[in-house]
């Protein structure tokens, strides 16, 4: 699941260009080559599936997203994997995963909790009973939002030679455990910047594991970082493993 800007089918082109391969998505290969089935929540350009299908992973894959722009990108990519358009409530799973993970900081998306309750409630309805669920949101103790300023450009250049560049900036105060940003593209060669507002909740792990328990799941693994060092309250990530209980 990514910001609302990859809707597009333009910029969606250019997501993995503007998040390259890293720690992270090593991290979560070598889980999902491990599982006999996943279900990837959010999965985007399908980048992590279709690399685990090119590994050689003979289980089932499969990747939801509710942008097609997104899947329209993963499906030109790969082949191999199932591809399904919409969120956790477009169908029941009935308990045939092994592995669910959430990438990208999908999770923090989520922010009113029922919507985060009801989406919980379907992963663990979507795995067997001790299947795992993987998935990662800032720590809110390291504050990440506050390097999120227009002086921070990077730019990408799209299929057609390009360039175009990207930035961040907060709007207004932080808001309890909840941040609001801007997320700007621009390029020389448009009319106009294209603009994406997004809010993101930044959970503690005493309440992210408050939610996790009433959903049904008892956490077995957190980290810090993609090392898996142990989580610190200045540590940039949260990183679960929860287990479906019986």
């Amino acid at each position: 699941m990514v910001d609302r800007s990859f809707a597009d089918l333009s910029l969606a082109a250019l997501y993995d260009t503007l998040n390259p391969w890293g720690p992270g998505d090593d991290f979560y290969l070598g889980l999902v080559m491990s599982a006999e089935s996943v279900l990837d929540v959010g999965c985007g350009t399908g980048r992590l599936l279709r690399q685990a299908r090119a590994d050689g992973h003979r289980g089932r894959l499969v990747g939801l997203d509710p942008a097609a722009a997104m899947l329209v990108q993963a499906r030109q990519r790969g082949t191999g994997v199932e591809w399904v358009l919409g969120d956790l409530l477009t169908r029941g799973w009935g308990g045939r995963f092994d592995l669910a993970v959430m990438t990208g900081h999908a999770f923090q998306v989520l922010v009113r909790d029922e919507e985060l309750r009801a989406a919980l409630r379907a992963v663990c309805d979507a795995l067997r009973v001790g299947g795992r669920f993987v998935f990662e949101t800032r720590n809110p103790g390291a504050r990440a939002w506050e390097v999120w300023t227009p002086d921070r450009v990077r730019e990408a250049t799209d299929d057609d030679g390009r360039v175009v560049r990207v930035w961040h900036e907060v709007e207004g105060p932080v808001v309890g455990d909840r941040v609001t940003f801007a997320e700007t593209f621009d390029c020389d060669d448009w009319q106009a910047p294209v603009v994406s507002r997004t809010t993101l909740r930044f959970l503690a792990p005493d309440a992210l594991d408050a939610f996790l328990h009433e959903a049904g799941f008892t956490v077995v693994e957190r980290y810090g970082d993609w090392g898996r060092e142990p989580l610190t309250p200045t540590s940039p990530e949260i990183i679960t493993v929860a287990a479906r209980a019986a």
